[in-house]
């Protein structure tokens, strides 16, 4: 697969704002106000006997009847999506809830409603005031025939939706569809183009000059383009510190370079904020779906069904693709990054489970049989962490586990990605 482009920082803030969903409720709200002022336009161009056929009494009797039932069933569907939120916070994890908020289906159902509710009232108004003459009546029958039409096909996508709003599956699709493109990322560009370098490497004599964030938060985004394209003119490099994911405080250091560069150019091109991101945060996506797996092997929900579901997606995602391409040179050699290695990936999403889940044998099993998949990948990296994270969930598993059946058929699985993972 081709990786991503990466886009500037400007059109990353945009797309999160464009994200959010009063942009588009509102944006149909705006259509409506437009399309009711010009039914007066176009008017006149109406044939005479349609207008001779409409009434301005039969309009607002309809008009009236969408404007109440829209505000009432947008107030339902408000509170249907605040109780998804709440549940999915409470029972899955609350790292998914903004999922509800984003999700495309909701924001067209809503925007559709409200929409129609805006629409349907300032043509009453409309009509109530004088502004519209007799033949401007048909126009807005017309206009709200076809309102009804997408309330319509709208509320039938709102009633399949209905069935799997805040429900495991639905929750980790989404999840996973918002990770894909990270992940197929980090399979051809672990450090998300530039130039890996490990996290505590020394910094170059020349690459003395600190870049401080402003503010305290979480990296969301790095535009890297914009920092390679600095570095160059500048005849520098620069040095990442403060990766993706990575939380700063007031003060803390996002970068170092060499040259001269303007600091807060080299600023611009982080996004800090209260949160974490799947835009370029690959381990963010791995850790949400182990916290879906934790939450469900906690004494309170004992659902290990639900646990070895995440296992295996967490599974297919880290081997999908199989073995990960060659390396190729940096898309931005004037930039430095720490590069997100297997061993992180396998540790965010499996350590937590294993840990939780040390005296299940179904878990402990299907950990073993997961570790097992990966080491066969071909991939050096991923073998060793997949062996590293077998012998640690081999471990936690022979302290827990009471049967001695039990403890044997796991230290059996571990044996077997030991020799998957060294080919032997």
């Amino acid at each position: 697969m081709k990786p991503r482009r990466f886009v500037s920082t400007s059109l990353f803030r945009l797309r999160k704002v464009l994200r959010r969903m009063w942009v588009r409720t509102t944006a149909f709200a705006v259509l409506a106000l437009v399309a009711a002022a010009l039914s007066r336009i176009i008017a006149p161009l109406l044939p005479d006997a349609l207008v001779k056929v409409v009434h301005v009494d039969a309009v607002l009797d309809i008009l009236t009847v969408l404007s109440s039932s829209m505000l009432a069933v947008t107030t339902f569907s408000l509170g249907v999506v605040m109780s998804a939120r709440q549940a999915i916070s409470s029972n899955i994890t609350p790292r998914a809830h903004q999922f509800v908020a984003e999700d495309q289906t909701i924001q067209r159902v809503l925007a559709t409603f409200m929409g129609a509710f805006t629409y349907a009232l300032t043509a009453q108004v409309l009509l109530r005031t004088g502004f519209y003459a007799q033949a401007s009546s048909a126009v807005i029958l017309i206009v709200t025939v076809l309102v009804l039409i997408l309330v319509i096909i709208a509320m039938l996508a709102w009633i399949e939706h209905l069935t799997q709003i805040g429900s495991i599956p639905d929750t980790v699709a989404e999840l996973e569809a918002s990770m894909t493109g990270a992940i197929s990322d980090w399979k051809s560009r672990p450090a998300l183009g530039a130039c890996p370098s490990p996290s505590d490497a020394p910094l170059p004599a020349g690459a003395t000059t600190a870049v401080t964030a402003e503010g305290s938060g979480y990296v969301q985004y790095i535009d890297v383009s914009a920092l390679d394209r600095l570095a160059r003119d500048a005849g520098g490099q620069v040095y990442v510190e403060a990766a993706v994911g990575a939380h700063v405080i007031a003060g803390g250091t996002l970068c170092h370079h060499s040259g001269t560069i303007d600091a807060e150019t080299l600023r611009d091109a982080f996004t800090i904020d209260s949160g974490r991101t799947y835009e370029q945060d690959v381990r963010f996506g791995i850790i949400v779906l182990s916290e879906i797996a934790q939450r469900a092997l906690s004494p309170a929900v004992n659902d290990p069904g639900t646990a070895i579901f995440i296992i295996d997606r967490i599974t297919a995602l880290l081997g999908s693709g199989g073995q990960p391409a060659k390396a190729e040179a940096p898309d931005y050699p004037n930039v430095f990054i720490p590069a997100v290695t297997s061993a992180d990936l396998v540790m965010d999403g499996y350590a937590p489970i294993a840990r939780d889940g040390a005296a299940m044998v179904e878990i402990q099993t299907r950990l073993q049989k997961a570790f097992a998949a990966l080491a066969g990948l071909g991939d050096a990296a991923m073998q060793d962490a997949a062996l590293t994270a077998s012998t640690r969930a081999a471990a936690l598993a022979e302290a827990a586990l009471t049967l001695e059946e039990d403890r044997a058929r796991i230290a059996t699985l571990a044996d077997r990605v030991k020799r998957a993972a060294l080919k032997v």
